[in-house]
């Protein structure tokens, strides 16, 4: 559906942006392939260069595709709106909708205006992210927990485009926190574990004094799960398949538990799906749970079945500001930030990192999350 929708977008910039302009025809034609080759990189990418989830080509080229798939969307979206425009003006201010409809300079300003914007969306992909703090009340959260400190890390997406020098820096930036607890809610790969197990290994030095909780996302089921599992748990990573580990404070008997579940993903290659009651097996019911699951739908469910908090990803907050609207449709309504889910909270991370095919972020920032726990009072 992405690459029928795409080579729409592809020709109709084309036959709006190109076909007008007075040059000479085979020049027309070599840019209108030029737009369909963007338009479907994809495609190209996968079939001679890796898979769709994980391209091996330089991250340069990564970010110099993603840029022009990127312009090209914004530039299809303005030219699209302009023409409505011109056409609705047409009856009462003919001028203005043929100024509208056939100016090459005005296309030329959205042209310039699009690559401008991919450009900076670009950087704000792959730049280190900044800390966000934020702090989230749970009614029934034991004494010694209020103030609790936990960092979550979300959609890494170790690839071609953010490779170790990238993770290290985020590893770096976590353990400055100093939490008492860090926590990875899926999607730290895009690759095999021979081609990304030297860009994940700056996670073996995240430090926290309860540990480190994981679980995995989408895309770890894309890029080999069993083998990434094992590769995880020899980082130190604690993997939580559909269970639950119990956290003790240190000055104190009082105690939370952290769950956590599979992807919804693991049912195309009959592995374990989603299992809330398995996670929370043995629970007792007065227990603070806090459950990690990649995709926050299901979120009801998780609240019916005990979980006081959940902690998730995979949005990416839409990744430009407006197409958000279409990632929080996707995902029962749930995009980024603090929710109130039935009697459950719920955090949906911006990511930390992305997908490499479409490394734009334009109005929603990447972010290492600081979430401080406290009592509702």
């Amino acid at each position: 559906m992405l690459h029928l929708v795409m080579a729409v977008i592809g020709l109709y910039v084309s036959a709006r942006a190109i076909w007008p302009l007075s040059i000479d025809l085979t020049f027309k034609i070599v840019l209108t392939l030029l737009v369909l080759a963007v338009a479907q990189h994809h495609i190209i990418t996968r079939t001679w260069f890796g898979t769709m989830a994980s391209p091996e080509i330089p991250g340069g080229v990564l970010m110099l595709l993603g840029a022009a798939f990127c312009s090209l969307l914004l530039m299809g979206a303005m030219v699209l709106v302009k023409d409505l425009i011109g056409l609705l003006a047409y009856p009462v201010a003919r001028s203005f909708s043929q100024t509208l409809l056939t100016s090459p300079p005005l296309i030329g300003t959205l042209a310039g205006l699009s690559i401008l914007l991919s450009a900076i969306g670009v950087w704000n992909a792959v730049k280190v992210p900044a800390v966000k703090t934020i702090e989230i009340a749970l009614p029934n959260l034991p004494p010694a927990f209020d103030g609790f400190r936990m960092v979550q890390l979300t959609d890494l997406h170790a690839s071609r485009l953010l490779q170790a020098p990238w993770f290290s820096a985020v590893v770096a930036k976590t353990n400055a926190l100093n939490p008492d607890l860090t926590v990875i809610t899926g999607d730290m790969v895009d690759g095999t574990t021979t081609a990304r197990a030297e860009d994940v290994k700056p996670l073996q030095l995240l430090k926290a004094k309860y540990g480190v909780l994981a679980i995995p996302g989408n895309h770890e089921y894309y890029s080999g799960y069993q083998d990434w599992l094992s590769a995880f748990r020899n980082l130190g990573l604690h993997m939580l398949v559909n269970e639950h580990v119990t956290i003790t404070h240190e000055n104190d008997k009082q105690h939370i538990v952290v769950a956590g579940i599979t992807d919804h993903a693991a049912n195309r290659f009959g592995l374990p799906e989603p299992d809330i009651h398995a996670a929370l097996a043995q629970v007792p019911a007065d227990d603070t749970v806090i459950l990690l699951s990649h995709r926050p739908g299901g979120a009801h469910a998780n609240a019916q079945a005990g979980a006081d908090l959940q902690l998730s990803g995979h949005t990416h907050g839409g990744q430009i500001l407006g197409a958000h609207f279409l990632a929080k449709m996707a995902n029962e309504g749930f995009v980024d930030g603090l929710y109130e889910v039935d009697t459950m909270k719920m955090y949906v991370s911006m990511g930390t990192g992305l997908w490499n095919g479409f490394p734009i972020r334009l109005g929603r920032p990447s972010e290492i999350t600081q979430i401080i726990l406290r009592i509702r009072r």
